[in-house]
Order: structure tokens, then C-alpha cells, then sequence
């Protein structure tokens, strides 16, 4: 009876921590959709156009608020991580995502690319992880990709640097 009464409150302990952790998670996601824009949309035939490098498989980390490595944006499945492809165009970058809605970043957006080893609370080992910063209304995002193929990633932060607007790394720059 005794081993009874133990294994119920440990269930019911985890119930409440599940509980808490899903109350939290909704939480968040109910004030990031009052404070951020809505996401873009990819225009059509965005994958047809002239590819700036070749498509790259690997996961997609997730987007944070720019700066802040742990604010996870949790608005729509934004938050949810994912295996996808990642396309360079001139128009900007598509994050095709494997059962998740694809993610556009415009390349007007666009403010900086970098290879970094942190991002929406996961952490890999050296300088593995594409990190694209860009701007969704008056808000700053860090969108983050992780190649299967390591060695391109510096490649592709040049790549999506070279497509941001020189005034918006200015403003990003201006508010640091």
C-alpha cells in the first residue's frame, strides 16, 4: 500500500509539472502574438528562382528574439523544430520545413548572418549552427539553422550577409 501511495505522487507530481510546462508554453505564445508582426509568406515559385547556393538539408533550430538566445517565439509552429531545407535566393531565404509550415525571411529583412554554437536553448558542439538575425516589423528575430553539412556554413552566413540592406544592419546596430 505504502510503494501504492509513493507511485501516485510521483505521478501526480509529473502530471503538475507537465501541466506547468504546457500553462507556461501557452503563455508565452499568447503575448508573442499580441507583440510580433505577422510572419511572412513566401511568394510564389520562390523555389523555381536562380539559387544563390546550392539547397542545403539539416534542422531547423528555431527563432528567438535577437540577442535573447533562450526567448524561444512560440507564435504558430514557429517554435516547433524541424528537419528542413534551407534555399538562398535573391528574394531571400526559405526554411523548408518537414511537417511544419515553411519559413520565409525576406531579404529585405535581412540585417546579419553569422555561425554560431548557441540558439533557442539548444547548444552544439563549436561553431555549427547558421544564425540568420532579421527584422519582422519593429522586432528583431534570430532564426536559426543547423546544416547536415558542416563545412558550408560559413559560406552560407556570407551569402545571407550579402543579402541584408545596408540601412538595416545600420538600425540593428544603432539599437545594440
Amino acid at each position: 500500500m505504502e510503494r501504492t501511495l509513493w507511485v501516485l505522487a510521483l505521478l501526480l507530481l509529473l502530471a503538475l509539472v507537465y501541466f506547468g510546462m504546457r500553462r507556461g508554453w501557452l503563455n508565452r505564445k499568447r503575448r508573442q502574438t499580441a507583440e510580433l508582426a505577422e510572419f511572412p509568406v513566401a511568394p510564389e515559385g520562390v523555389a523555381e528562382q536562380p539559387a544563390l547556393l546550392a539547397d542545403a538539408s539539416g534542422f531547423y533550430v528555431g527563432s528567438t528574439r535577437a540577442g535573447d538566445w533562450q526567448d524561444r517565439i512560440a507564435v504558430g509552429d514557429v517554435g516547433h523544430r524541424a528537419n528542413a531545407v534551407a534555399r538562398l535566393r535573391g528574394s531571400g531565404l526559405l526554411l523548408e520545413r518537414t511537417g511544419a509550415s515553411a519559413l520565409w525571411i525576406p531579404a529585405e529583412s535581412v540585417v546579419d548572418a553569422r555561425v554560431d554554437h548557441k540558439l533557442a536553448n539548444k547548444v552544439v558542439p563549436g561553431a555549427g549552427m547558421l544564425v540568420v538575425t532579421w527584422r519582422l516589423g519593429g522586432q528583431g528575430i534570430d532564426t536559426g539553422f543547423r546544416a547536415d553539412d558542416k563545412s558550408t556554413q560559413d559560406e552560407w552566413a556570407g551569402a545571407v550577409r550579402a543579402l541584408a540592406p545596408a540601412a538595416g544592419r545600420d538600425d540593428m546596430e544603432g539599437q545594440a
